[in-house]
């Protein structure tokens, strides 16, 4: 399949386009809305791979340096998904995460679905019995970009849009040998 870049036709669809500074102060500003609930997290995950860059941004305005991963297929190309997302390994070992303060971060929560499951799989994993009493993960989200059909609701969200977005690291072609 040809490289769609939302760009290359009289026709096409008119979508959302975030360049490298817009993503600089839209991780700011995500930021400082989590600084400002006074709420301020143990460890970030990253939903890899849209969620990389955001993380790395809002773990550097924050100063914290435990950072995570979690890796998720949904998207097979524009427009187009697997039926429900996928994790895949390396898997990240939720179950030490009880008692922490937990923020999740990707780049857009279109339908929702991968959010979501990143966060359920932190709640039903990340719990332990501690002396009798189950110690919760108290864990949050935040993502660039909300879709109004998303089926979660991120605590922290920069923008809403139902148009497609072009993101700086992802607007590009793969880059092959020449």
């Amino acid at each position: 399949m040809a490289f769609d870049d939302g760009a290359t036709s009289d026709k096409a669809p008119i979508r959302e386009n975030l360049d490298w500074p817009t993503f600089g102060q839209a991780m700011r500003d995500v930021t400082q809305e989590i600084v400002n609930t006074g709420w301020v997290p143990d460890l970030i995950v990253a939903i890899a791979r849209g969620g990389l860059l955001p993380a790395g941004a809002i773990s550097y305005a924050m100063g914290v340096k435990a950072i995570g991963t979690m890796n998720v297929e949904f998207y097979t190309d524009v427009h187009e998904t697997l039926p429900e997302p996928v994790l895949l390994p390396p898997l990240m070992d939720v179950s030490a995460l009880e008692g922490k303060k937990v923020l999740v971060v990707d780049d857009v929560a279109d339908s929702g679905k991968t959010l979501k499951m990143v966060m359920e799989l932190i709640a039903e994993k990340g719990l332990s019995l501690d002396g009798g009493a189950s110690v919760k993960v108290d864990a949050k989200c935040a993502v660039i970009y909300k879709k109004p059909q998303s089926v979660i609701d991120p605590d922290f969200t920069w923008k809403e849009t139902d148009l497609w977005i072009n993101f700086p690291w992802s607007s590009q072609p793969v880059i092959k040998a020449e």
